[in-house]
């Protein structure tokens, strides 16, 4: 896994939550496991959120696919997935 693509997709996944208002807790949550990350090279807890994530933003796309896009469900799966 790319450190560079983790953090490009862990980015935009936090503020496209932000952005579309959903799980207020889970964006907390992504946000504090990517600064442990950032200290401690330990993707566990990135990788337990973004998989979260991704479902909430996979169930949002189907309901308006201009709302995700489709590359950053592509890239959540690509980190999700070992």
């Amino acid at each position: 896994m790319a450190i560079k693509n983790l953090e490009k997709t862990v980015v935009s996944t936090l503020e496209k939550l932000e952005k579309l208002k959903l799980d207020e807790k889970l964006h907390a949550e992504l946000s504090w496991c990517w600064k442990s990350y950032e200290f401690d090279n330990n993707p566990e807890g990135v990788i337990e959120k973004s998989k979260e994530a991704l479902g909430l933003l996979k169930a949002k796309r189907e309901e308006n696919s201009k709302a995700v896009s489709k590359k950053l469900i592509e890239d959540l799966e690509k980190i999700t997935t070992n």
